[in-house]
C-alpha cells in the first residue's frame, strides 16, 4: 500500500486502487475495505520519507515502523507500549502475560469509564491483537519474552524527526536511545 501511495500521491486513490485490484489479496469485498481503511489510517500517519524508507527496509524495520505508526494512531496502545512494555524491560521483567495486559486495562478504566463498558469478549480480541502485533514488530516472542528492539540510527532518527518520544515505545534504555540519535 505504501508503495502505491507512493506512485499515486492521494490516500483516496490508493484505497481505491486496492480495493478495486484486490491488491490484499482478501476474499470479499467487505474485509478489502475494512482492512485498508485500518491500514491507510496508519500509514497516514507516517511521513513521505517514512513511507520510502518502510518499502525500501528490512522485514524487521518495516516491523518497528508499522508499530510506531500503530502507536501513533492509538493512543491506548502507544500508552501500553511505554507504560507496560518498555517499563518491564527497564525493569528486567521479560516476560509479558495476559494478566500485564489485563492490570494496564484495569489502571486505565479508573480514568476511562468506557473500558468497564466493554464486554469480556471485545478485551479479549483487544488483547489478542495487540499480542499479536507485538510479535508482528518483533517485540514479543512466541513465547511472551519481550525482546530488545534493534533500531539502526538511520531508523531511530528518521522517527524522532516525528517525535523524540516516539522512541520510548521500543524495548530499549534511555542510553540505548541516546547511541541511536548520536
Amino acid at each position: 500500500m505504501a508503495e502505491c501511495y507512493l506512485s499515486i500521491g492521494n490516500w483516496q486513490s490508493t484505497r481505491d486502487k486496492v480495493r478495486e485490484e484486490n491488491l490484499l489479496q482478501v476474499r470479499t469485498n467487505t474485509a478489502a475495505t475494512r482492512i485498508s481503511k485500518e491500514l491507510i489510517a496508519r500509514l497516514e500517519l507516517l511521513s513521505l520519507n517514512e513511507l520510502k524508507f518502510l518499502i525500501t527496509t528490512t522485514r524487521r524495520e518495516q516491523g518497528y515502523l508499522l508499530w510506531a505508526a500503530t502507536c501513533r494512531r492509538y493512543t491506548f496502545i502507544h500508552d501500553f507500549a511505554v507504560e507496560v512494555l518498555r517499563e518491564h524491560f527497564l525493569t528486567l521483567r521479560y516476560h509479558l502475560t495476559l494478566n500485564d495486559f489485563d492490570a494496564f486495562v484495569n489502571s486505565k478504566a479508573v480514568w476511562h469509564a468506557e473500558l468497564d463498558d466493554l464486554a469480556a469478549s471485545t478485551l479479549q480480541k483487544l488483547r489478542q491483537n495487540l499480542f499479536r502485533m507485538l510479535k508482528d514488530a518483533d517485540l514479543l516472542s512466541t513465547s511472551g519474552l519481550i525482546q530488545p528492539t534493534l533500531l539502526t540510527p538511520q531508523l531511530a532518527k528518521l522517527l524522532a524527526k516525528h517525535d523524540p518520544n516516539n522512541l520510548n515505545i521500543f524495548c530499549a534504555s534511555d542510553a540505548d536511545i541516546k547511541r541511536w540519535l548520536q
